[in-house]
């Protein structure tokens, strides 16, 4: 990075992460309609009271050292997007985003607001699949199928669930996500087992509406599904789960243990089976011969469970249309930094869109 902070670009943006746990800032310059990734700044989520600070730092701390200066950024935020993308309501800190303050109150002239998940679907641009440091290969599939410019679809279990589409642009060369709220569509329960385990989390849960899949697939999915197995005359109490019932991230600890207690162990393999069952019905939706990516913090860290046996078999478990879900290829974004490559992409894409 360093030698490229000596480069002169015709364009610089501003790309912004926002997580639950993190914020990170970056600054790209563009080149040849690729961003280049030049420094990057971190701050903790919880400890910010708004993001103007943060802006303020990286633009002056651009400025000053390297006599770079900015005025469009891009930012991926985690929560309900306005569908003016001028505005947001973050889930996870209790700060809110609004473009008009932040361009009131910083050096920046544009800020376009996006969702989290499609950041990852932008950042997916500048990932390299042979690398596995990038991208984890579940399965090739069709052997054609580098060469094609097919859809591709992201979906990922984190602290919620997320989902995107991705379509492909032929004047930037490159995918472009489409927004989505698909993690909150309806759970389909197959068996008695199921039923009881939606009613037992719309219980805990205290929900009255349908179950809706992200309350299965996520960190707190993962604790449910946990919850519902020690509920049950099978589930024997152990040191582990008597330590996972005592601590606040049950899940990670239900990750930890899972090949080492039963409950752990079956637990998992719930979640991989809701998980499979929620890519092929996406796949099928929305005729993703180009690829299924699964993203997120727990797909990164537990990415063994994508090669089980039981994922594969729910994934192309369906009446019609196996041949199809045969031959599309798998694969686990493992790069964390893909968001933030991705909202400087989104600003480079709307930045060159309006010129």
């Amino acid at each position: 990075m360093q030698n490229m902070l000596k480069e002169k670009f015709p364009y610089y943006v501003l790309g912004i992460d926002i997580g639950g746990t993190n914020t990170n800032l970056g600054i790209a310059g563009i080149k040849d309609s690729k961003p280049i990734l030049l420094f990057s700044q971190n701050y903790t989520s919880k400890k910010l009271d708004s993001l103007v600070p943060a802006i303020q730092n990286t633009l002056t701390y651009a400025k000053n050292n390297y006599k770079i200066e900015v005025d469009f950024a891009c930012i991926g935020a985690a929560g309900v997007v306005s569908p003016f993308n001028d505005s947001a309501k973050l889930t996870n800190v209790h700060w809110n985003l609004s473009s008009k303050e932040l361009i009131n109150k910083t050096f920046l002239n544009s800020v376009y607001i996006i969702n989290d998940f499609q950041t990852i679907g932008y950042g997916l641009n500048l990932l390299d699949p042979n690398n596995k440091n990038d991208i984890f290969q579940v399965r090739f599939g069709r052997s054609d199928i580098g060469s094609s410019k097919e859809t591709k679809i992201i979906l990922g279990a984190g602290t919620g669930l997320g989902k995107s589409i991705l379509t492909y642009d032929k004047i930037f060369n490159a995918y472009i996500p489409i927004p989505s709220e698909g993690g909150h569509a309806d759970f389909p329960a197959q068996n008695n087992l199921e039923m009881q385990i939606i009613e037992f989390v719309k219980k805990i849960r205290g929900i009255s509406q349908p179950l809706s899949y992200e309350e299965l697939l996520s960190g707190r999915g993962i604790e449910s599904i946990f919850l519902f197995l020690r509920n049950t005359k099978e589930s024997k109490e152990t040191n582990y789960t008597k330590e996972i019932e005592n601590a606040v991230d049950k899940a990670s600890l239900i990750s930890k243990y899972k090949d080492l207690d039963e409950t752990c162990k079956k637990t998992f393999c719930l979640f991989t089976k809701f998980y499979a069952r929620c890519a092929k019905n996406f796949v099928l939706d929305s005729l993703a011969r180009g690829g299924l990516y699964i993203a997120g913090g727990i797909a990164a860290k537990n990415k063994e469970i994508f090669t089980t046996k039981e994922f594969i078999f729910e994934f192309e478990n369906a009446y019609n249309r196996t041949d199809l879900l045969k031959t599309i290829p798998i694969s686990v974004i493992v790069n964390y930094d893909v968001s933030l490559y991705g909202a400087c992409y989104a600003a480079m894409y709307k930045l060159l869109s309006e010129k």
